[in-house]
């Protein structure tokens, strides 16, 4: 059993042929599947996805590069959709900073960030963290805002050693996805050796990064396989070790069963 932590399945890449991916993800394994929402109608997609399949859950959030067009109307319809209990919702997700492509205004950002950061104590759900280029920004308002330990995962890690030592002093489960296998991601492969076994989640970040074997292409759940085959030989234990002990920890984080 292999769980996919990160995936955006109401996206069009995917959700265009979604019985075929699902069909795909089962054959290759893949039991649970967190759909991961970046804006409002993700919000609403993801929870009509996870209602038509048993073994998809979502998630409520707004991405960073959204904070600039979302409205006040917005933020609050999404809060509203986090704030009812609802069975299949696992996460508040993905939220963030990204100054990287800088797609919305760092302000706009953070004041986004901050209105989720507060829907993450008063759900008291697993969040789901976005970082680029502001890894320490993003950490000093998480340790601000929600202290320790922050119940979540900072999703597609892509930073040093360093700062893997910060989020996971926090309390934080660390995910990677398939870009490990990239030819020019040795040095980020290797810090998996340093994630403890109980705080490591795997993703696909469908239908983004595609593993090598597979780049260019759009990603999809089936995929996952190739990251338990790169981790395997990474951190030196078996796939099966590395299955065990990923689905273990995405089922207690999100309570999946």
């Amino acid at each position: 059993m292999i769980i996919d932590t990160h995936c955006h399945l109401d996206f069009p890449e995917l959700y265009s042929e979604i019985d075929a991916v699902m069909d795909r993800a089962r054959k290759a394994g893949v039991e649970y599947i967190v759909n991961v929402a970046s804006n409002t109608s993700g919000c609403l997609n993801g929870e009509r996805i996870a209602a038509r399949f048993p073994n998809v859950f979502y998630t409520v959030g707004i991405h960073p590069h959204h904070a600039a067009e979302v409205t006040e109307d917005d933020v609050a319809r999404t809060q509203e959709l986090a704030s009812a209990p609802r069975k299949k919702l696992v996460a508040i997700g993905e939220i963030g900073l990204d100054f990287y492509k800088n797609f919305s205004p760092a302000d706009a950002q953070r004041k986004l960030f901050l209105s989720f950061l507060a829907l993450v104590k008063k759900t008291a759900l697993p969040v789901i963290i976005h970082s680029r280029d502001a890894k320490d920004e993003t950490y000093e308002m998480l340790k601000a805002e929600l202290g320790r330990p922050v119940k979540g995962v900072m999703h597609c890690f892509s930073q040093d050693r360093e700062y893997l030592e910060k989020i996971l002093d926090l309390g934080m489960h660390v995910s990677f996805t398939c870009n490990i296998t990239y030819k020019n991601a040795a040095g980020l492969a290797a810090l998996i050796k340093y994630v403890p076994s109980d705080r490591l989640l795997i993703e696909t970040d469908a239908p983004f990064l595609a593993p090598q074997s597979l780049r260019g292409r759009r990603n999809e759940p089936a995929n996952l396989v190739h990251l338990v085959q790169a981790i395997s030989g990474i951190a030196g234990r078996t796939k099966e070790e590395i299955e065990d002990a990923t689905s273990k920890n995405a089922i207690a984080l999100f309570g999946l069963r």
